[in-house]
């Protein structure tokens, strides 16, 4: 049962940051999150904040550097289509285009995609995990098929974002609105590892909300692409994915971003693979060595190192593809 609170609708991004400064405030945008939140009692809320009728957050529009803003409030079905993002930032395009439901992208915004919580059945269910104040993930000795095999450090949760993926490649950056003003962040540097802080998933503070993407101009000869495995064929989260971003200059990768989902708690970057595809013409045989550098790290729990040859074969699929 979902508990009973306040309902408060802020006109402006300075009345919600106000409102959200209640103790027990949470943000509603999209709502497709939040809900599931209350319904699971992930966390208590005295006060819902709505900022859905926020219209400066909403909408895309060119930046005076060259490159694209997308309002935090932009629903993921909006950004799938836009054409200037389908033919400069392919990979953003592609990846929410892979979020959930036609019904959800129409509801579900950018923003809220980028700061869900965790989709673990221990953090969603019955159990009182590390995440939520207890003394053990459940996941280390129990069923986890679907958790991380890279990052893993206290709590071995897997980011579900799609997006996020995409928007690191991409070299994006978030704007926040807070008490104490404005502050820019790369996405890349967005989410907290529960290496750093497990009761936490990303940098914001309370009372602050994220209000616009950023991506930069495109880079002259560069290319970008998202592609997800998943369990089911209808919507469903990542069992594992891989966002490209790579500048080319002739047939030579002068810059290159390969990150992962659904192999970490964050989006994962590995700059092993990045590095294997800048030594060299992109060929078979260098994009099965970059593949297998960005899993050797990686450490499988009981039920989950299938992902490894998942992810060698995705990634050395997608680099031979953008190449």
């Amino acid at each position: 049962m979902i508990p009973s609170f306040s309902y408060l609708r802020a006109r402006t991004v300075d009345e919600a940051v106000r409102y959200l400064s209640l103790d027990g405030a949470r943000a509603h945008a999209g709502g497709t999150d939040l809900l599931g939140c209350l319904r699971e009692h992930i966390f208590d809320v005295t006060t819902v904040v709505s900022i859905a009728g926020l219209k400066e957050l909403t909408g895309i529009e060119k930046t005076p550097a060259g490159g694209l803003r997308i309002g935090s409030l932009t629903t993921i079905a909006d950004v799938a289509r836009h054409p200037v993002i389908k033919s400069k930032y392919r990979a953003l395009s592609m990846a929410a285009a892979e979020v959930a439901s036609p019904q959800l992208r129409h509801q579900g915004t950018i923003g809220g995609n980028l700061c869900q919580k965790p989709r673990c059945w221990y953090y969603r269910g019955e159990f009182h995990c590390l995440r939520k104040g207890g003394d053990q993930c459940f996941a280390v000795d129990g069923e986890n098929a679907y958790h991380c095999i890279l990052g893993g450090e206290n709590c071995f949760i897997v980011h579900p974002s799609d997006t996020a993926p995409a928007l690191v490649a991409l070299q994006a950056s978030v704007t926040i609105a807070g008490p104490n003003d404005r502050r820019t962040v790369a996405v890349e540097n967005f989410h907290i590892p529960p290496s750093e802080d497990y009761m936490r998933e990303t940098v914001l503070e309370p009372a602050e909300i994220v209000t616009e993407i950023v991506l930069p101009p495109p880079a002259e000869g560069l290319r970008s692409s998202y592609r997800k495995v998943r369990a089911r064929r209808t919507w469903d989260f990542a069992l594992a994915g891989v966002a490209l971003a790579i500048g080319f200059s002739g047939d030579q990768a002068a810059d290159c971003r390969v990150v992962l989902s659904g192999a970490a708690p964050v989006p994962w970057r590995s700059a092993e693979a990045e590095k294997i595809v800048k030594e060299g013409q992109l060929d078979r045989n260098r994009a099965a060595k970059a593949a297998a550098a960005a899993l050797k790290a990686a450490e499988p729990m009981a039920q989950n190192e299938y992902k490894i040859p998942l992810f060698r074969g995705l990634i050395e699929q997608q680099l031979m593809a953008i190449g």
